[in-house]
């Protein structure tokens, strides 16, 4: 079954930093990606073909557009009401919220690796966590314990 998906950059820099960005290929297949998050991914890492570069429509949604989030934010938003998404990968808490009051599907970066153990693709979901901290990335930790204890796995931190 084929997921559409649209993608902020904090979820795949996250991912690529501790070598996972495959997890969205796993899950989803295709991952759609605005210009402005191709833009900040480039930066940092070579994108894999199957992270593909669509235009958001112009001009932008007036309630996306009159936000102070970042354009990379705001264009995944609107290109994610565009073309009708079974989630967006999105971790900034404003443009969550956004999201979510648009009725779109917001999943984030430790949502997916949830997703990851839930349908088989990995094993254990505190190994991608302890990595992603290793590299900085930000977890807020009631996030992470209520993550583990969605994934049945005891968090040995509390």
């Amino acid at each position: 079954m084929s997921r559409i998906v649209v993608a902020d950059t904090s979820p795949l820099i996250g991912l690529q930093r501790i070598d996972r960005l495959d997890l969205l290929r796993d899950l989803f297949g295709e991952v759609l990606v605005p210009p402005a998050v191709m833009d900040e991914f480039v930066r940092r890492a070579s994108p894999p073909a199957w992270l593909v570069e669509r235009q958001p429509p112009v001009p932008l949604d007036s309630r996306v557009s009159a936000t102070p989030l970042g354009s990379g934010e705001r264009e995944a938003i609107a290109l994610a009401q565009h073309v009708g998404v079974d989630w967006i990968v999105l971790d900034d808490e404003a443009g969550r919220r956004l999201a979510a009051t648009l009725g779109l599907p917001v999943i984030g970066t430790l949502g997916v690796v949830l997703l990851a153990k839930q349908e088989g693709v990995i094993d254990a979901v505190r190994p991608l966590v302890d990595a992603l901290t290793a590299v900085n990335f930000h977890l807020s930790p009631q996030l992470v314990a209520r993550m583990l204890r969605d994934a049945d796995e005891r968090d040995t931190d509390a």
